[in-house]
């Protein structure tokens, strides 16, 4: 499978590039993963956070339609679907047996998603309840990616 990850906001602290480097190096072996950073937009500058969100919300519409039509769009989302790590690994087992070999993730900005990103996401995936940074929301979900690629080929993982 070939995962890409279009995420609002750069990285812009040290050891969360750090970080989402050495999953993305973990994960070379097991296919391509490729992350597409999206400008955030101050809603100050924007005219509010309304206008913000749809902007970053074009944005990401616009990295989307340069992948493979047939990609699998999963929207990170607070009331997304929850899956355990084993959950999310069969999950994208059962995407490639159904013939799905290109899933993107969408990590929308801090004014949250866009109605129309919402509407082009063929599901929402949720980390749980909490609110997390976007920044730890990429490495969390990148760590998820390599955590799954090992559960579905039998080898060993941290429970």
């Amino acid at each position: 499978m070939r995962f890409t990850v279009v995420a609002v906001g750069k990285l812009k602290e040290r050891f969360w590039a750090e970080a989402c480097a050495e999953y993305l190096k973990r994960l070379q072996p097991y296919g391509r993963t490729e992350v597409r950073e999206i400008p955030d937009v101050d809603p100050r500058r924007a005219g509010g956070e309304a206008a913000a969100c749809e902007r970053e919300g074009e944005a990401i519409l616009a990295a989307l339609d340069g992948l493979p039509a047939q990609t699998r769009v999963v929207l990170l989302a607070i009331d997304g679907k929850e899956r355990s790590s084993v959950g999310f690994s069969k999950h994208l087992d059962d995407l490639a047996l159904q013939g799905t070999s290109d899933v993107a993730f969408v990590i929308g900005g801090s004014t949250g998603a866009s109605p129309q990103v919402r509407a082009r996401a063929d599901e929402t995936l949720s980390f749980g309840p909490i609110t997390l940074p976007h920044n730890l929301a990429r490495v969390v979900l990148l760590e998820q990616l390599y955590r799954a690629q090992r559960i579905s080929r039998g080898e060993p993982y941290h429970k």
